[in-house]
């Protein structure tokens, strides 16, 4: 039941949402990973953000298909678990390793069973069209699984569409980037300073006067901790 859900919901539901009411203007789709195991790493802006991008795949896809979200904040309420778990199939992980508890593992196991990650390196959704820093926690995912392709997207518009906080859709005309995949086998810091730099190139493919708007900063050594998304 849970299955057919989903694949109503984003079939019913998402897919028009994303692609015929926002619009998207979407470049170098051939890069998007087709088969897992594999990561795609986006910016975060909205809820939309996460719908977006798993209406880029195939339906088929679906069951590979796992946004990582914060447990603390997709879990708490029993009608937003029921949804998140069974509607959107999030991984949940919790924000910080307790009694021993590694906080990576769920993603390494989804990983392993040949899924399709979906993270969102800066953590929680910023102010709309603003990219913040990059926490290091993709950089140890990766290197725990350096064959694993990191594809890096660039979104944009969807924090106007649907701000944070605002439970109003305006539709609004989008961009979603998708950038060369990249892997693991890198120091850390290297590894952060490469994501950040690919984002700022995809950034870049925006018209000049709308990529004013999209500051992005340097990449930072924060641990890794997962926000409400």
């Amino acid at each position: 039941m849970a299955r057919f859900l989903r694949l109503a919901f984003f079939a019913l539901i998402a897919r028009p949402i994303a692609l015929v009411v926002l619009g998207l203007n979407l470049r170098h789709r051939e890069r998007l990973p087709l088969d897992g195991p594999a990561i795609v790493a986006a910016n975060h802006n909205s809820h939309l953000d996460t719908l977006v991008l798993m209406s880029l795949f195939p339906l088929k896809l679906l069951p590979k298909l796992r946004p990582v979200a914060a447990a603390d904040y997709f879990t708490v309420n029993p009608l937003l678990a029921w949804f998140s778990l069974n509607v959107i199939g999030i991984l949940p992980i919790k924000r910080e390793a307790k009694g021993g508890v590694d906080p990576l593992k769920p993603c390494e196991m989804a990983l392993d069973r040949g899924e399709i990650l979906v993270l969102f390196p800066e953590g929680s959704r910023g102010e709309p069209e603003v990219m913040g820093r990059f926490k290091r926690g993709i950089a140890v995912l990766a290197a725990r699984r350096p064959h694993v392709p990191v594809t890096p997207i660039f979104l944009h518009g969807l924090g106007k569409a649907l701000p944070k906080d605002d439970p109003i859709l305006v539709p609004f005309f989008c961009d979603v980037f998708i950038g060369e995949p990249m892997f693991g086998n890198l120091e850390q810091a290297v590894f952060m300073t490469e994501l950040t730099t690919r984002m700022q190139s995809l950034a870049s493919e925006l018209p000049r006067e709308l990529a004013a708007e999209t500051p992005a900063e340097t990449p930072t050594e924060t641990p890794y901790r997962p926000e409400e998304s």
